[in-house]
């Protein structure tokens, strides 16, 4: 797969030297509500995981990248396309960068924009769809601006920390085909 290059971040396939950043991403307790996870992850699954992700998105039914910063080559975060729907040309998207200290910078919006335009254009994709905490103001602003609409909430979908919250389900429809 070609890089998909921004002016400030660049979006790259998982490689196997990625097993600590993956493997510290997927064991934050902190964050496991957005990837609904629920148990810890052992650095043998995950290197199982990376030794299979040379499948293209056809196979896998998911598209997981690594945004990078341009200047330094860091890896701040994953962004994914899941739920690969071929017959009816759509898939989900979720995006997760790993430390507070990059989040609200951009990289985020312009990692976002990267992959709907992948997504589009060379998945010639009809739809992407997002599923949002309601209390996640970040994610909510960030899709709401690529244009992606609420069209509806899945009340008390997630149990988190003892407590139903709802999740709102956004979408945007490419309008170009």
């Amino acid at each position: 797969m070609v890089t998909l290059k921004g002016k400030n971040i660049y979006l790259r396939a998982l490689e196997p030297e990625d097993l600590e950043f993956v493997y510290t991403i997927e064991n934050n307790e902190s964050i496991w509500e957005v990837s609904n996870t629920q148990t810890p992850y052992s650095r043998f699954l995950i290197r199982q995981y990376l030794e299979n992700a040379h499948q293209d998105i056809y196979e896998a039914k998911q598209l997981r990248l690594v945004i990078c910063k341009n200047q330094d080559f860091e890896a701040v975060g994953l962004i994914d396309l899941f739920d690969f729907d071929p017959r009816n040309n759509r898939a989900g998207v979720g995006i997760l960068i790993q430390n507070s200290t990059n989040r609200n910078s951009g990289i985020g919006t312009e990692a976002l924009d990267l992959l709907i335009q992948y997504a589009f254009t060379k998945l010639n994709l009809h739809q992407l769809y997002a599923n949002i905490d309601l209390e996640n103001e970040a994610s909510l602003a960030l899709f709401t601006n690529f244009g992606f609409q609420n069209i509806g909430i899945k009340k008390q979908w997630n149990l988190i920390n003892g407590r139903y919250k709802d999740e709102a389900l956004f979408q945007l429809i490419n309008n170009l085909f």
